[in-house]
């Protein structure tokens, strides 16, 4: 049974002891079941509705576009490419009139 290569360094040389992986060469040590679990981003719109890749969303407030004078109004509709783990956009989006930009979850509702 082949362990699989280390998720920090991507080293071959793992080995298995119990339920945990460890790297020998960095010595992260983790738990493959826990690993999946972590890798699921879940993102929320205004009204605590789970977002995913795909959905259609729909602005509730007037956002500025930084660096722009452009302004999306209440009612622009998006639809989200891709959904990341940060702290400020957590959503990748094309936006009509606008293109694609990263927008905050929080002033978007699922449509």
């Amino acid at each position: 049974m082949s362990c699989p290569p280390c998720p920090h360094c991507q080293s071959e040389f793992v080995y298995q002891d119990q339920s945990l992986f460890i790297c020998p060469e960095c010595a992260h040590e983790w738990n493959p079941s826990e690993t999946e679990a972590e890798d699921t981003v879940t993102v929320k719109d205004a009204h605590g509705t789970l977002l995913a890749e795909g959905d259609k969303v729909t602005m509730i407030k007037d956002l500025k576009v930084k660096g722009s004078s452009l302004v999306l109004k209440v009612g622009t509709k998006a639809v989200i490419k891709r959904l990341v783990d940060s702290k400020d956009h957590q959503l990748d989006c094309k936006v009509d009139g606008a293109g694609d930009m990263m927008v905050t979850a929080h002033f978007v509702k699922k449509a």
